[in-house]
């Protein structure tokens, strides 16, 4: 027996009674299938209803979390389940949800409707996500035509919400013949046969949008909201359109109005010149960050030169340590400290400090000290972490304590050898 479909003749059906025709396990979950049903399965890109379905006898309520369709029949996905076949049900759906689908399929078939009738393009695929809608735009009507622009998208939502204002009507009308639909502006051609449901925006004589459609809708395009474009991209040869209609296009000028007017504030700025109030501040940011490299490699310079002097002239000093400014990060400590590696009489061991980062960095030529092995094997007593070679290595300290008790180690472990 195949289940009654109350949506498809009312979607603002919310609630009906029914009888349990049989339960069968579906992926350890109970599918419930019912003699009528006001949930919508998942089908045509739109996600199915969700909701409850209570027996009139316990009044204990069955949470549905899938509904599918099958041979004509309708399933009802739940978890555990404590009805039986042939009992009475009350069965309600999440409204909030089903007014959601229908406000988004119906913005999906006006934007649908205006990409074909403006530009000859045609949906050849259709997603609702959770985040946004996508349909993608084959364009075949019009040899001339071969790219979707963002001028065109942004004509096309325009138009889109210019039908919205109108509040066309939104109309489902069911045939049982193909051939009865040979009279209908459709903007694409029905292959199925037996139980067709076409969905005409506006007056049938010259729609807005007309197709076969199994989805739920408004009765009236005014219900879809408003239309929202967000990107296009190219897509195997077609254009992906993004964008989001009714409630949830509203929520995203919301999201996206409170962003921008932190921003005006935090720039002092209004909509109208706060890029150019941004850029103007990146510039000037990035001409600081200029002056403060410049005046890093004076000092880095003024640094390096008394370490190049010392291992000139430091004769049996074995080891010579450094504590660098906080300015200094570990790139520009290795990238000014590498170069000593190859200095002739680099038979020394230099140990540069980074106190902000409590890092420790070894030099050597590799030679008499291996700096990776000394780290290695010392680092793990003071909760270091470290990593390196026989030339240079680095060890990072939870503290500066561990730190400089580390260096009094190396040193005395130098000295002994």
């Amino acid at each position: 027996m195949q289940t009654i479909k109350l949506y498809s003749k009312d979607v603002y059906l919310t609630e009906c009674s029914s009888v349990v025709l049989e339960l069968k396990e579906v992926k350890g979950k109970i599918a419930v299938i019912l003699d009528r049903t006001v949930f919508f399965p998942a089908s045509g890109g739109q996600p199915c209803d969700t909701g409850t379905v209570a027996s009139l006898e316990s009044g204990v309520s069955n949470e549905i979390t899938g509904v599918y369709e099958e041979s004509g029949q309708i399933f009802h996905i739940t978890g555990e389940c404590s009805l039986k076949p042939g009992e009475s049900v009350k069965c309600i759906i999440n409204w909030k949800r089903r007014f959601d689908h229908m406000q988004r399929h119906c913005g999906e078939h006006i934007l649908s409707g205006v990409f074909f009738r403006e530009y000859g393009g045609v949906n050849r695929g259709f997603h609702m996500g959770d985040e946004y809608m996508t349909i993608d735009i084959s364009l075949e009507g019009d040899p001339n035509i071969k790219e979707v622009t963002w001028d065109m998208a942004m004509f096309a939502e325009k138009r889109a919400n210019e039908i919205i204002l109108s509040n066309a009507p939104v109309a489902t009308r069911y045939f049982d013949d193909p051939a009865e639909l040979s009279k209908l502006p459709l903007r694409k051609a029905v292959t199925a046969s037996g139980d067709i449901s076409i969905v005409c925006v506006g007056d049938i004589s010259d729609p807005a949008d007309c197709v076969a459609c199994c989805g739920t809708h408004p009765s009236s395009a005014g219900q879809a909201g408003l239309v929202k474009i967000y990107k296009v991209e190219h897509y195997k040869g077609m254009f992906r359109v993004f964008f989001e209609a009714g409630e949830r296009a509203l929520d995203d000028y919301r999201l996206k109005h409170g962003i921008i007017s932190e921003l005006n504030y935090k720039y002092s700025a209004n909509t109208h010149d706060l890029l150019e109030k941004i850029d103007f501040r990146e510039e000037k940011t990035k001409m600081l960050k200029e002056e403060l490299n410049a005046l890093k490699q004076t000092v880095l310079a003024g640094e390096t030169a008394d370490i190049e002097e010392e291992i000139r002239t430091g004769g049996n000093v074995n080891i010579i340590v450094r504590e660098f400014q906080n300015v200094f990060k570990a790139d520009d400590v290795m990238r000014a400290c590498r170069p000593f590696c190859e200095m002739p009489g680099m038979d020394k061991l230099l140990l540069i400090i980074s106190p902000g980062e409590n890092t420790l960095f070894l030099f050597s030529n590799g030679k008499k000290y291996d700096c990776g092995k000394l780290i290695k094997e010392n680092v793990q007593i003071y909760n270091g972490k470290c990593g390196g070679n026989a030339s240079s290595a680095r060890a990072f300290f939870p503290n500066r304590e561990y730190l400089d008790t580390f260096i009094d180690l190396i040193e005395k472990h130098l000295r002994s050898g």
